[in-house]
């Protein structure tokens, strides 16, 4: 990388890390005159609020600006860039966990970790648009991070299979997640019982039943249980469940 293309990647790391740790930092000397009437917190909000109600497709400086009154320069002075405020905004996120409760059975506070992930993607489903890979750390993840491994802290895993048991956590919540979010998506367009009606006599019709004797079955059986192609609640909760023992096993 040319150095002045390094130099200007350096310099946008260190303004994003400055924004995320804003609350932190010790103001920085200005020129005299009348406050601003918005924060960046102000515009943080904005751009999760747009993306919680119209998806992240459809963030853009000009769109939050414009959910502030603002012309989309005005809101330059605010945050650098939309990558940037995509940045601020997981991290404000995350700032809404509650504390996991240290009195609870560590098996709780485990399931706990997996549940509040899970609970902020269906609440926030634009975050599975994001790539979790090189996250900017800010001030809500990291305190996340801490009340995460708090809340195995001392069941007998090293440091790396504690930062493995929460990966395994986050991600087995994220896939669940995701799916539970397409099976409300889906369900607003036809619910599962029309599906069903649609569907269940084609495929009884067209689908051999001496070659495919389990799935039949089983698919049978679990139609007639969930009255839907399947249960992403009763997946999580089942699943979450034997991650934790299995992880507690080897501790």
């Amino acid at each position: 990388m040319p150095a002045d293309e390094d130099a200007k990647s350096t310099a946008q790391a260190t303004q994003i890390l400055e924004l995320l740790w804003r609350h932190a930092l010790l103001p920085k000397p200005g020129a005299r005159g009348p406050k601003p009437g918005l924060t960046v917190d102000d515009v943080v909000a904005a751009g999760i609020a747009l993306a919680d109600r119209d998806g992240i497709g459809k963030l853009t400086i000009r769109a939050v600006a414009a959910e502030l009154g603002l012309r989309a320069m005005s809101l330059y002075t605010y945050v650098p860039s939309k990558d940037a405020l995509i940045v601020l905004m997981v991290d404000a996120v995350a700032a809404a966990d509650t504390p996991i409760p240290v009195d609870l059975p560590v098996r709780e506070r485990m399931i706990a970790i997996a549940t509040q992930i899970r609970a902020e993607l269906i609440e926030h489903p634009w975050l599975l648009e994001v790539s979790p890979w090189r996250q900017v750390l800010g001030p809500a993840r990291m305190r996340r991070y801490e009340r995460q491994l708090a809340a195995i802290d001392g069941v007998g895993l090293d440091d790396l299979a504690m930062d493995r048991a929460i990966a395994v956590l986050t991600d087995f919540a994220t896939g669940n997640a995701r799916l539970a979010i397409a099976a409300a998506g889906a369900a607003a367009q036809l619910s599962d019982a029309q599906w069903w009606e649609v569907n269940g006599p084609v495929l009884a019709r067209v689908m051999p039943a001496e070659e495919f004797p389990l799935a039949g079955r089983v698919g049978t059986a679990v139609g007639e249980h969930y009255q839907a192609p399947a249960d992403p609640d009763g997946a999580f909760g089942y699943g979450v469940g034997t991650l934790v023992d299995g992880i507690l096993a080897d501790a």
